[in-house]
């Protein structure tokens, strides 16, 4: 039996600890996301508004600052940046209004991407080694997305709820993979 080097210790307690702290984040956004659904979301929108701003000030100051832009790009890149701005004030001064506003956008789009993934995979038919499970793939999907587009706030509402119970199930898993990862090795 060999043991290992300090070296090595310290990259599988730096593993473990990088499994445990992911796992514990999972698992307690997993616990928000279902105990408080709609504070939580207003929260993930409340976050990709700064980040709005913050890119809109990056844009603004791109566009104002920017030596070797032509006329157009810099003109470009101010107005985007005034857009990111407002859409970031806009999503603050009404928060719940942007968290349902982004919600529906979100079932929409998930929807489409669905529809979209079912009728690809019609398309590749011919090439699939089953037949039988791409047909059934591509209609589940086309009927789930033509459901999502139907009813985009209830199918977000329960894409969240979805993303809730596997955050929490994945951050066990890594809380439980942290305790036992190198544990086979001889550290």
């Amino acid at each position: 039996m060999t043991t290992a080097s300090p070296a090595e210790k310290s990259a599988v307690n730096g593993i473990r600890t990088a499994l445990g702290v992911g796992g514990v984040i999972a698992l307690i956004v997993g616990i928000l996301i279902l105990v408080w659904p709609g504070k939580t979301a207003a929260v993930v929108v409340a976050i990709i508004a700064i980040y709005a701003i913050a890119g809109g000030l990056v844009y603004a100051g791109l566009g104002i600052f920017a030596k070797g832009m032509g006329g157009w790009a810099r003109v470009g890149h101010i107005l985007l940046g005034i857009v990111f701005i407002i859409a970031g004030i806009v999503a603050f001064v009404n928060l719940q209004a942007a968290t349902g506003w982004f919600g529906v956008f979100l079932g929409i789009l998930v929807g489409i991407m669905w529809i979209v993934e079912g009728i690809v995979s019609l398309t590749t038919l011919g090439d699939a080694a089953s037949k039988g499970w791409t047909i059934f793939f591509a209609i589940i999907s086309i009927i789930a997305g033509i459901v999502l587009l139907f009813s985009p706030l209830w199918g977000a509402v329960v894409l969240w709820w979805l993303l809730g119970i596997s955050l929490i199930v994945l951050g066990i898993i890594q809380i439980v993979r942290a305790f036992t990862w190198g544990k086979g090795a001889s550290v």
